[in-house]
């Protein structure tokens, strides 16, 4: 398996689960991962959220980690990388305000890169306007954006994931085991057993 280089793009109140675990994760299989946020350099710290599901009509939120960035946005540029992570929480919706951040995923987009998205970050996709034509899954708050960008909104349980062309999306973090596999399948990443 050749290594890959992954961006992942993230912001203050990004999901704990959803930065902490691919990153760690992508590393584990022997993956190069720069997690960066506009505005931030390498060593520099991002605050998380931890979103839950205990019987709210909605999530809950609580304060999570500190996740230290290991990149410079300012450096960052598609062609440096083999695809494009990015985790949701309440980042997303920030980071699609950010005409660099969209100029960025459209690079991605365009080039036919593979693309991970999860729980709030389809956001971002909708905002980069790149979706449309997709089945695409993102948390159920998610779906009236999804749809306006022109995607097939999938409503599939928490722990599924959906892969079309190079995106890789899913519902929230209980999707890990599915939405990681399917993206490392697509990465063209084998692990034996």
């Amino acid at each position: 398996m050749a290594a890959k280089r992954i961006l992942l793009l993230a912001g203050d109140f990004v999901e704990d689960y959803e930065i902490m675990v691919p990153f760690q994760m992508l590393l584990m299989v022997g993956h190069t991962v720069h997690a960066v946020s506009p505005g931030k350099a390498a060593g520099d710290q991002i605050a998380t959220a931890i979103h839950d599901f205990e019987g709210h009509q909605t999530y809950s939120e609580k304060r999570g980690h500190n996740f230290t960035l290991n990149a410079a946005y300012a450096d960052v540029k598609e062609g440096d990388y083999d695809a494009l992570l990015i985790p949701g929480g309440r980042a997303p919706e920030q980071l699609g305000t950010d005409e660099s951040v969209l100029d960025l995923v459209r690079a991605f987009a365009a080039s036919g890169k593979p693309i991970a998205a999860v729980c709030h970050g389809p956001q971002l996709l909708a905002a980069a306007g790149v979706i449309a034509g997709r089945r695409i899954s993102a948390y159920p708050a998610c779906r009236a954006e999804v749809m306006l960008a022109g995607a097939d909104y999938q409503a599939l349980p928490m722990d599924g994931a959906i892969t079309d062309g190079p995106f890789v999306t899913g519902p929230a973090w209980p999707a890990h085991p599915a939405w990681i596999a399917q993206f490392l399948k697509v990465l063209g990443t084998t692990i034996e057993a």
